[in-house]
């Protein structure tokens, strides 16, 4: 892509973004002994759905998913602690459990007494916390349904890209995350989108969402979440595959990170759960096949 066009992409991409912010509002909730402004996007009317984000997007994520869920449920849709709109502390020790300390924040500050989930990536992992927050009888919000999307479910099975693990490395990630810049970032998710679909704009605005407030100097402490996966493995695989919830999964089979090699085990751990492969689809199903995704979560 020559840089006209480039600049074109940017340009739609900032719009898209700023206009998705602008819908909602940032709201202040106790995290941890803090008050915490996290960006929340509420549409629609009905019984709730919390839709929850991958890694290193936002909330955007769900935009083109929105009117038909809308159409359906009360939606809230948020940006974790450290993403997008949401409050960027630097220095800061994020955490799986601070996420879902920060989903539970926000749905008391809504008055959320049961809830659908949607969840993509990163946020996979969050739901796992929440389901053995569940069962340990530490949740008070009710979970009506759990739909996944690509993510990380089995430590073991995932498998990151070699620009993960260098953020992941304690000398490597300090000094990648101070030298970010928006063509490395846009160019190193690429291959996490099918060939042949144009994932130009989408990539720009995840630059937007995670660069907003200096936040990809804060990228390296993010990813950690991958040697969380390892170190809590057996209690998030256990509440998964114990959950008393309904399960339903979305997969986008071409994804390099959690695709098919993650769908095989999904089927083999929890046979009785559907699973529509989207087998055209890479790791963001979502972005890449809206309307098909909508339909599998309408039928699930």
């Amino acid at each position: 892509m020559d840089a006209a066009a480039w600049a074109l992409a940017h340009t739609h991409a900032v719009a898209a973004i700023e206009r998705w912010w602008a819908e909602g509002e940032l709201v202040r909730v106790p995290v941890a002994g803090a008050q915490r402004a996290i960006f929340l996007r509420r549409a629609g009317a009905g019984a709730t759905l919390t839709l929850l984000h991958g890694f290193p997007s936002s909330s955007h994520d769900w935009e083109a998913l929105l009117p038909a869920l809308a159409r359906r449920h009360r939606v809230l849709a948020l940006d974790f602690l450290g993403f997008g709109a949401s409050e960027k502390p630097p220095e800061h020790d994020y955490s799986i459990a601070e996420q879902a300390d920060v989903v539970q924040a926000v749905w008391a500050h809504e008055r959320v007494d049961a809830t659908a989930l949607l969840v993509h990536d990163y946020a996979v992992t969050v739901a796992q916390e929440l389901l053995a927050r569940r069962a340990e009888g530490a949740l008070r919000t009710e979970l009506a349904s759990l739909r996944f999307l690509n993510g990380g479910l089995y430590a073991d099975v995932y498998r990151p890209l070699p620009g993960q693990l260098a953020l992941l490395d304690p000398e490597l990630g300090p000094k990648i995350s101070a030298q970010l810049n928006r063509e490395a970032f846009v160019e190193g998710l690429r291959a996490t989108f099918a060939e042949g679909f144009d994932s130009t704009g989408a990539r720009e605005q995840m630059w937007e969402a995670m660069s907003r407030a200096q936040g990809q100097l804060s990228i390296h402490r993010l990813i950690r979440y991958m040697s969380e996966r390892q170190q809590h493995a057996e209690r998030w695989q256990r509440a998964l595959e114990s959950a008393d919830v309904p399960l339903a999964f979305v997969w986008g089979m071409l994804d390099p990170i959690s695709g098919a090699h993650m769908a095989q085990r999904i089927r083999e751990r929890l046979p009785r759960a559907p699973l529509t492969a989207l087998e055209r689809v890479s790791h963001w199903p979502m972005l890449e096949a809206p309307e098909r995704v909508s339909e599998a979560i309408a039928s699930a």
